[in-house]
């Protein structure tokens, strides 16, 4: 689901050419994009979490991603990631040059970006931003045990506020990942006084549909609606809960195997017509690609034709959702 009119995957443009809408004019698409509404009717345009190949090298990430059908990956730019922050002015441009070499163009990355006055964060989205990419994923917060929650969240929106403007400087569009636990953002309402601090153009929501079902059982649903307006980008993957070594927990499993209804979802973003950026997370086991590990126990093939099942699994389910 690209938010740039004029870049197209290969599968999406296959998809305009049967519709008989190829031989327009590139530049033509924004004004007949916004007269035909094809969020429906074309895939979902996905990126792989770079986390799940950190065992492989920017070039062999990139030629796995194309491979198995991804149109792109969503790069760690982060302590133990893909690039790590303090080489990023080296080695950010070094995993785009590999990108491209496979025709993945830049777009999504996930950080520890959260303060606009450090230097070093300063610096990852100003990199970002030079070679192309245009969303990225913050840092998790936490709420303080010596300071009220609303004290917390008053002071996090400021944060958010002075983020969105670097971020509008920048042409970057920033998402905080709702994650489950004692996060900030686990509940998704907590949200609402950070985000409502910006403008929510450069500055908003990754929703994580997994992490929502954990926290939000049967009520995701009005989370989704609250939050709808500032979803810039959407995380996906699949959960259930179960008992691990005598306690109850959550337990990631392949999409279509947990407690996630993605019909529901998928026919709920088509209605609230939220066209972003996909990221793909793959959190089961794979020999510990799952976990970034730059060493795995399980064979390559093996890791890749799982990712490549959830891949399947959700370009399927999207198309059939109404």
């Amino acid at each position: 689901m690209s938010t740039d009119s004029t870049n197209y995957s290969r599968r999406e443009f296959a998809k305009l050419s049967v519709l008989g809408l190829a031989s327009i004019p590139l530049l033509s698409f924004q004004n007949g994009l916004e007269k035909i509404d094809l969020s429906i009717a074309t895939p979902l345009n996905v990126h792989l979490f770079s986390k799940h190949l950190q065992f492989l090298n920017y070039n062999d990430m990139s030629a796995a991603a194309v491979e198995m059908g991804f149109d792109g990956v969503d790069l760690t730019v982060r302590p133990k990631g893909h690039v790590l922050p303090e080489n990023v002015k080296e080695d950010l441009p070094k995993a785009v040059e590999a990108m491209k070499k496979h025709g993945l163009q830049p777009k999504l990355m996930s950080t520890n970006v959260w303060d606009a006055n450090n230097t070093m964060q300063k610096t990852v989205l100003e990199t970002a931003s030079t070679v192309g990419f245009t969303n990225y994923r913050t840092n998790w917060l936490k709420y303080p045990e010596d300071i009220s929650i609303k004290e917390s969240q008053a002071l996090y929106g400021r944060q958010a506020k002075e983020l969105e403007i670097l971020n509008e400087k920048l042409g970057l569009i920033g998402g905080y990942q709702n994650n489950s636990g004692m996060n900030v953002g686990a509940p998704i309402w907590d949200l609402l006084p950070i985000l409502e601090a910006t403008n929510g153009k450069f500055m908003g929501s990754q929703y994580d549909i997994r992490h929502a079902v954990v926290e939000g059982g049967e009520c995701w649903e009005l989370g989704l609606r609250r939050i709808k307006p500032f979803i810039n980008s959407i995380v996906i993957k699949d959960v259930k809960w179960g008992v691990v070594e005598g306690k109850w927990q959550p337990i990631n499993v392949p999409l279509g195997e947990g407690m996630v209804n993605f019909k529901r979802y998928f026919s709920l973003l088509k209605k609230y017509e939220i066209n972003v950026p996909v990221s793909l997370h793959v959190e089961y086991d794979l020999g510990g690609a799952e976990q970034g590990l730059d060493k795995i126990t399980m064979p390559q093939k093996e890791v890749f034709r799982r990712i490549k099942k959830d891949l399947v699994y959700l370009q399927e389910a999207w198309e059939k959702a109404e």
